[in-house]
């Protein structure tokens, strides 16, 4: 185990600067329950309706002649910002 601990230090230090925060958000979301729960369920196999599918055939369609709405708009909407999600602070 302290080797192990060591060798990832040692390969945190060999990182660039700009690799660092990416490197945090990483680590974080595997010590945070919740996401380890997420990335831990078992993949959606429920099949798609045909409104479901009409649905994406219009969004994609729309983007074809759109320009895609940044996720910071969207999020003011609701009246949030990035900082709102701690593990995504910092674009990381």
């Amino acid at each position: 185990m302290a080797d192990t601990r060591q060798e990832v230090h040692a390969l945190i230090d060999h990182l660039r600067p700009e690799q660092l925060p990416e490197v945090r958000g990483m680590l974080e979301s595997m010590l945070d329950p919740v996401a380890r729960a997420i990335a831990n369920a078992p993949e959606d196999d429920e099949p798609l309706l045909k409104e479901d599918c009409e649905a994406l055939d219009r969004a994609e369609e729309w983007l074809k002649h759109n320009e895609g709405i940044p996720h910071e708009e969207v999020l003011a909407e609701f009246g949030l910002t990035m900082d709102d999600f701690p593990l995504r602070k910092n674009g990381s």
